[in-house]
């Protein structure tokens, strides 16, 4: 006996995979944008510990250009600022998507209890 799915929770279930595909993706660039903002923190507080007058150099493709210690400085925070802002717009994001993905969750589990009487468990799928 085989019972076809109602189209409704059909399309929910397809938008619920793709709601969480996208968090999927938007959790592993906010990592990749932490690890970022680690290193250009941790080399601010390199540079803030190096004298005037000692050479800096940047990376510049394969090659390594002499700067200024200010230059590297101001460089280094407006990427610092960057960083912090794409964080908060990723975790805005990721805030969001969990929020759409608990109320299609919440959908689903109703119609599967109208035409089944069961539901979807929490992190299921």
């Amino acid at each position: 006996m085989a019972e076809t799915i109602p189209p409704e929770l059909q399309q929910y279930v397809v938008k619920l995979q793709q709601l969480r595909n996208k968090l999927n993706q938007i959790v592993a660039e906010k990592s990749l944008v932490q690890a970022q903002l680690r290193e250009a923190e941790k080399a601010l507080e390199i540079l803030k510990n190096i004298s005037p007058d000692k050479p800096v150099y940047r990376a510049a493709g394969h090659l390594l250009v002499r700067v200024s210690k200010e230059d590297a400085e101001k460089d280094l925070s407006d990427k610092k600022d960057l960083l912090e802002l794409r964080l908060k717009s990723l975790e805005r994001q990721e805030a969001a998507l969990t929020s759409e993905i608990k109320s299609l969750e919440s959908k689903i589990n109703e119609i599967l209890g109208r035409y089944y009487g069961t539901s979807l468990k929490r992190g299921g799928g």
